[in-house]
């Protein structure tokens, strides 16, 4: 089966719903592949179904009407050639050649690992949130949450809205550069606006910064935390644990297409393109920004797309989420004591079940892969990949097809006789 687009969109996100608006509206062909079942993205997940979010809902209700077609549970493994996507979904598998490709694919949560960080109990920051958007019973249930930067606050906004307990918030960063972190605030008034209110509705949990994870302790699941606050051991009883250090970009499927990465961004110029021709990345690949920065971009990139002209205020406002990002990607940076909590067998690669032990004498993630196994799991690295390189410092490696785990039926180029197939936007 074939597909053919003007402009195919990997992730439909706020950053790929933006695109995907202005491209379509302008009349252009326009194809969004996501792995989820509605658009929306991890940021605005459910919201297709609940609308509660004005600006997604507004954002959600453009892209219906428009000519975009969105095909759920997609996801592309590989690019046989320039101009032509791999896509896997569900049990076939399908080819799309495009004569724009814009890459939407968003962030994941940053694990450093810690002891105890692989009981039950004991999830990520954001992943945490997630569940109990979608319905984990919270209510009554005792929280801590621990890492760095705006998550933490949206996390616990949400736990306590669905009747959880946040016990503590620890904020790894140092106070003198959370602080200097929130007085460059006022540049970006709606960011500003929502700290406030985040804040407002925390007032009573008790934050700290300077603070973070020393081990969660527990049995069969997760029964309490030790944290370390300023320089002081504290030992909380609780029944879950938030804990992840910020995001970092989904960077698989720019690399795949050659795309030039460089300190965990996607290098493109004014207009969005990578140094690989006529493809465009968006969003937390050109550096984690949040909602504001994946819908300037996305629109940028969308306008780009149909060779329209970028209004200047666009073009201002890309400048303003730029700078936003780079004050953020400061603020979050994981302080050197958190590469030093794991233990010898603290699991590292939790697919492949490696110990920290059994990295000694590695000195490169390839190395790691050959000897340890390490992101040889299901995962593909994307938990344990990013904690080796801020634990040791190792770079990303090259990504081979297929960038992520696929069928090996998936993998065969569809025949060029086998007509387009029609979908409808779900």
């Amino acid at each position: 089966m074939r597909e053919t687009c003007d402009v195919v969109i990997a992730g439909a996100g706020p950053g790929g719903l933006a695109a995907a608006c202005h491209a379509a509206e302008a009349g252009l062909k326009v194809l969004v592949l996501d792995a989820q079942p509605q658009p929306g993205g991890q940021i605005w997940r459910g919201e297709a179904r609940t609308g509660k979010n004005p600006l997604a809902r507004k954002w959600l209700t453009r892209f219906a009407a428009s000519s975009a077609r969105f095909r759920p549970g997609a996801r592309v493994i590989a690019s046989p050639e320039p101009g032509v996507l791999l896509v896997e979904e569900g049990a076939s598998s399908f080819a799309v050649h495009h004569g724009r490709a814009i890459l939407a694919t968003g962030a994941r949560e940053r694990f450093l690992p810690f002891p105890g960080w692989t009981l039950p109990g004991v999830l990520g920051v954001s992943g945490l949130q997630v569940l109990v958007k979608d319905g984990l019973p919270i209510r009554g249930k005792r929280v801590v949450l621990a890492g760095t930067g705006p998550l933490l606050l949206a996390a616990a906004a949400t736990i306590q809205s669905h009747g959880g307990e946040v016990l503590y918030i620890a904020e790894q960063a140092p106070a003198a550069d959370h602080w200097r972190f929130a007085l460059q605030l006022w540049r970006h008034p709606s960011k500003l606006l929502q700290g406030a209110v985040m804040t407002a509705k925390l007032i009573t949990v008790p934050t700290s910064t300077d603070a973070w994870v020393l081990a969660a302790e527990g049995t069969d699941r997760l029964e309490s935390v030790r944290l370390s606050v300023r320089g002081h051991e504290e030992h909380l009883r609780c029944d879950y644990l938030g804990a992840s250090y910020g995001l970092v970009p989904n960077l698989e499927l720019p690399r795949l297409l050659g795309c030039e990465v460089s300190h965990g961004a996607v290098l493109v110029d004014e207009r969005l393109e990578t140094r690989v021709p006529r493809v465009h990345a968006v969003g937390e690949l050109l550096g984690i920004g949040g909602v504001d920065q994946a819908l300037v971009t996305g629109e940028l990139a969308g306008l780009v797309a149909a060779d329209r002209p970028i209004p200047e205020s666009l073009a201002r406002a890309w400048r303003g989420v730029r700078d936003f990002s780079v004050h953020l990607a400061r603020h979050d940076a994981p302080r050197e004591e958190l590469r030093r909590l794991a233990r010898p067998d603290t699991v590292l690669c939790r697919c492949e079940d490696v110990p920290l032990s059994a990295l000694e004498g590695c000195t490169n993630l390839r190395e790691a892969r050959l000897y340890a196994r390490l992101g040889m799991g299901a995962c593909q690295g994307r938990t344990c990949g990013p904690a080796a390189q801020t634990l040791f410092g190792w770079s990303g490696e090259d990504v081979r097809p297929p960038c992520l785990p696929a069928r090996i039926g998936s993998l065969r180029l569809p025949p060029p006789d086998v007509s387009p197939s029609h979908t409808s936007k779900s």
